[in-house]
């Protein structure tokens, strides 16, 4: 999920390239009865990135209760980047192994799925075949179905949803900037008051994404590809007012936190009065297990700012099909989107479609519990649907090119 994610995903496009025809493995069984019965004693390899610890911690419990329901056994393949992931089963594919992968599930958006989907390195459809998927909500929460522009065509499955949020200290900043432009004026007004991650990371990136939606002389043009001809037009002005910027951020914007928890290191040492998450409950999540002081509350820009979904994927030569649909299935149990929900746990919001539960589960959520911290969905605003992935690899190259020696 972000470390040199542009290199990482021109070399997997190029190996990826170079392979011909796809050979399919053994069919799977047609009933969901048969599929898990099939999985039963699977131990599946779920590749995720493993950068924050409520989300290690969920994925082990994940794994715990479908060993206890299903015994299928849950492997937590820890990474950094998951270009990690794809360069593994890029190899394997090179190498002729079309079947009993070494990855079963992959936690995946963006540029990594779409170098996968693109060079048919992924098993599916596939999700239609899972029981939950029709309590997930495909109407008001379309990155549910597009992944960064790219129809996800039933190759991934939802299980976390995503939205850029900024976390600030209450008790030192009252004057709460609204947009781009006045994020910049409030910079200059507090130097060394605020950061961001490393472009490299995703977090970072993704905040120069969202200054160039409000930046760019058209944000419908980053709902397609970026190529050589229009962007270094469109984000011009983005780049100008990062420069701008940088001089004001911590440590003069020679150096930055490597990834989100670095980040939220700072603001809890009292170097930096304000952070950039993209978990809406993150300052909630933090201050219940100690991590933020309870005076930090969360805003977002008035025109709104970048949602995604966090999918996972099966690799068209996975070894472990059946299990990894039955992690994916319970990815999706409402019990389970609950758990990840409350703000105890991840406090990731959920993909489902309340509408859709039964009343047992609906009250679930309903009675998660409440924060000061925590924004409600009328405070979170209009979610922005991210850019066409290339926008992003661009971006952290040239941010590097520029910026980085």
């Amino acid at each position: 999920m972000g470390a040199r994610l542009a290199a990482r995903i021109a070399r997997t496009l190029m190996v990826c390239t170079a392979l011909a025809v796809a050979v399919p493995g053994p069919a799977l069984a047609q009933s969901w009865d048969e599929i898990v019965a099939r999985a039963r004693g699977q131990t599946v390899n779920w590749n995720a990135w493993a950068g924050d610890e409520n989300t290690n911690a969920f994925i082990a419990w994940v794994g715990a209760e479908v060993e206890k329901r299903y015994r299928v056994r849950v492997n937590h393949v820890k990474l950094k980047d998951t270009a990690e992931a794809v360069t593994r089963v890029v190899a394997e594919k090179s190498a002729g192994r079309d079947r009993g992968g070494s990855v079963d599930l992959i936690w995946i958006n963006g540029p990594n799925f779409l170098a996968m989907k693109e060079q048919r390195l992924l098993y599916g459809p596939f999700v239609e075949r899972l029981p939950n998927w029709r309590l997930v909500d495909t109407v008001r929460k379309r990155s549910n179905v597009i992944d960064f522009t790219i129809p996800h065509d039933g190759y991934e499955s939802p299980w976390r949803m995503a939205q850029i949020v900024f976390i600030h200290e209450s008790r030192r900043v009252k004057d709460v900037p609204r947009s781009v432009p006045e994020l910049l004026e409030w910079a200059k007004r507090h130097p060394g008051r605020f950061t961001h991650p490393n472009v490299r990371n995703f977090l970072g990136a993704t905040f120069m994404k969202q200054a160039l939606y409000e930046l760019a002389p058209d944000p419908a043009l980053l709902q397609k590809p970026a190529t050589d001809d229009n962007f270094g037009a469109v984000t011009a002005s983005m780049w100008a007012w990062y420069d701008a910027l940088r001089p004001h951020l911590w440590r003069q914007g020679r150096q930055f936190p490597d990834n989100g928890p670095a980040q939220r290191q700072l603001m809890n040492d009292g170097e930096i009065d304000m952070m950039i998450s993209f978990n809406p409950s993150e300052a909630a999540v933090a201050v219940t297990a100690g991590l933020l002081p309870d005076s930090v509350r969360t805003f977002t820009f008035a025109k709104g700012t970048i949602g995604n979904t966090s999918f996972v994927a099966i690799p068209r030569n996975a070894a472990h099909k059946e299990g990894a649909m039955v992690v994916a299935n319970f990815l999706l149990e409402p019990s389970t989107q609950a758990h990840a929900q409350d703000i105890r746990q991840m406090g990731n919001f959920t993909v489902l479609d309340l509408d859709r539960l039964a009343p047992a589960d609906r009250a679930r959520f309903a009675g998660l519990p409440k924060h000061p911290a925590l924004p409600t969905a009328a405070e979170l605003g209009t979610t922005l649907l991210e850019p066409h992935p290339t926008w992003m690899t661009r971006i952290t190259a040239e941010w590097e090119r520029r910026y980085t020696k």
